[in-house]
């Protein structure tokens, strides 16, 4: 029998995912939470019991989204470990590559937030990239692929925007190319380009 508890976690969680899914497709100024609560197949006074403004609401599912995403990179390093730094650099890119390719739905939020100065971005910046970025590119990165310490900014975004747009607009690789970048082969093999494209 489900408690009260468990069911107020499960419609918490419910919500956050039907966040997620609006703000990535609508943009923060485009979501409401009455189109939220629809998606979660409940009522709007429960988003605010929840969560309070629709402000903390977004903040919870940037939450969910890069929670996902540490831990697949933990997962990934846990699995397979590796005393080569250039192949531990490649395999992160290559873990990147898959979960962008598994959840679009972040380098939407990274844009729609990313070419914004507001108060939003700069949490996600200080709460969630920074702390990736830093844990990325510390002080013997730059020397292990084999960048000037100065080029470290255009290495983040290249590695950024490589993983992620072509997923992001598959319906144009698959109009423009013919390849179906969501097939595990394209995924793998963009994985593995990228990875190498950047850590030779």
């Amino acid at each position: 029998m489900t408690t009260r508890i468990q069911q107020g976690a499960d419609t918490r969680d419910r919500i956050i995912d039907a966040a997620v899914e609006a703000f990535t497709e609508l943009g923060f100024r485009g979501a409401s939470t009455r189109d939220i609560a629809r998606r979660a197949d409940t009522n709007q006074g429960l988003i605010t019991y929840h969560f309070g403004a629709k402000d903390d609401l977004w903040r919870a599912a940037a939450d969910r989204i890069f929670g996902i995403l540490v831990a697949s990179l933990g997962e990934r390093f846990a699995a397979q470990p590796s005393d080569d730094p250039r192949e531990r650099s490649r395999e992160a890119i290559r873990t990147f590559v898959r979960f962008a390719a598994a959840h679009t739905e972040f380098f939407r939020l990274m844009v729609d937030e990313g070419k914004n100065a507001s108060e939003r971005m700069e949490w996600l910046v200080d709460t969630h990239i920074r702390p990736r970025f830093n844990e990325f590119f510390d002080a013997n990165t730059a020397g292990v692929i084999g960048i000037d310490e100065a080029l470290i900014p255009h290495a983040y975004y290249v590695i950024a925007g490589a993983g992620s747009l072509i997923f992001a607009v598959a319906p144009e690789c698959r109009r423009l190319t013919g390849l179906d970048p969501q097939t595990k082969q394209a995924i793998e093999t963009h994985a593995e380009f990228v990875a190498r494209l950047l850590v030779p």
